[in-house]
């Protein structure tokens, strides 16, 4: 009988050394996806217009890294805030933990060189080689187009710089240790393929609607969802928004609509900060950053149409919002 117990504790013994190792190396080793490049980005007047329109409205950073107001309908951007960071993201809209956008005016990366941003845009890894945690869309970013990385750091640079001190983040267990495995080397593109079907594909996949517009499960995208809507996001206030079904089922997603009308659906959030749309206390509010991307071109906008119709239709009626 002592034999056994002994065995047992030699196994134990043995178990928990292989997971305090591993917990080591995700701490210490991980993330590993090399230094920053040493590059200096030439900036011209062509890549801080080029920045600046994909930053704003294609990309997302505006909108995640700027203050928004929640009192609104689909949150615009509080103006004067933009780039400054500090939204917060908590267990209250079903995080992990708490997370804040971090203030990416020269205020807070004016010390980063361009090679470290290109590294944490496109890789997740912060100057202090710390893993961004994938609430920033760094997987969708490292298949852009070089020159589209390098217009938005000449852009970033061009931002009045905002005094504000973000906190710190703080992860639940086991997520703490998991986040540093998720970055990994990119892969950027020379240049995007022009025709409409690819271009708009490439403007999907760095605007990220396939993470937001499918169910997610463990860190992948649940088989057969893609674009098909009804991913949950949770308010403070206890109501529940769905993401759109955005396939091209004539049913339940935008299988009817027109190009001018899939256009004219976002063109009437062009002034939504000029006429708001108050939310009460109780209301209902959705992520979609609407000012963000009525901001897109009508060609971007007609290639991102073109493309979604190419994908496969999803049969899923979304019921767009919920009390819990």
């Amino acid at each position: 009988m002592g034999k056994i117990a002994g065995l047992i504790w030699t196994i134990i013994a043995a178990i928990i050394v292989v997971i305090a190792g591993i917990a080591f190396y995700m701490a210490t080793i991980l993330p590993n996806v090399g230094s920053a490049p040493d590059i200096k980005i030439e900036s011209t007047p062509g890549r801080i217009v080029r920045g600046k329109y994909l930053a704003n409205n294609v990309t997302g950073c505006m909108a995640c890294h700027s203050r928004r107001d929640w009192t609104l309908y689909a949150a615009p951007v509080k103006l004067g805030t933009t780039g400054e960071g500090g939204e917060r993201f908590d267990k209250e809209t079903d995080f992990p933990g708490i997370l804040y956008a971090k203030n990416i005016t020269p205020y807070g990366i004016g010390n980063w060189s361009d090679g470290e941003l290109l590294r944490a845009i496109t890789e997740g890894v912060t100057k202090d080689r710390k893993a961004i945690y994938p609430l920033m869309p760094y997987k969708a970013y490292a298949k852009m187009c070089r020159e589209d990385v390098y217009s938005i750091i000449v852009y970033l640079r061009t931002l009045p710089s905002v005094k504000n001190d973000v906190p710190q983040r703080s992860l639940d267990f086991p997520l703490i240790f998991l986040v540093n495995t998720v970055p990994s080397k990119a892969t950027l593109l020379a240049a995007p393929d022009s025709s409409k079907i690819s271009y708009g594909s490439y403007l999907v996949s760095i605007a990220n609607c396939l993470e937001c517009h499918s169910k997610m499960g463990t860190a992948t995208i649940v088989a057969g969802s893609a674009f098909g809507g009804g991913w949950p996001f949770q308010f403070p206030n206890g109501t529940i928004t769905y993401a759109a079904n955005i396939s091209p089922d004539n049913e339940t997603g935008i299988g009817r609509w027109s190009k001018e009308f899939f256009i004219s659906t976002f063109r009437q959030y062009a002034d939504s900060d000029q006429n708001p749309q108050a939310i009460a206390a109780n209301g209902f509010n959705t992520t979609m950053p609407w000012k963000t991307y009525a901001g897109l071109t009508d060609e971007d906008l007609s290639a991102i149409y073109i493309y979604l119709r190419t994908v496969n239709p999803i049969k899923n009626k979304v019921k767009k919002f919920l009390r819990k």
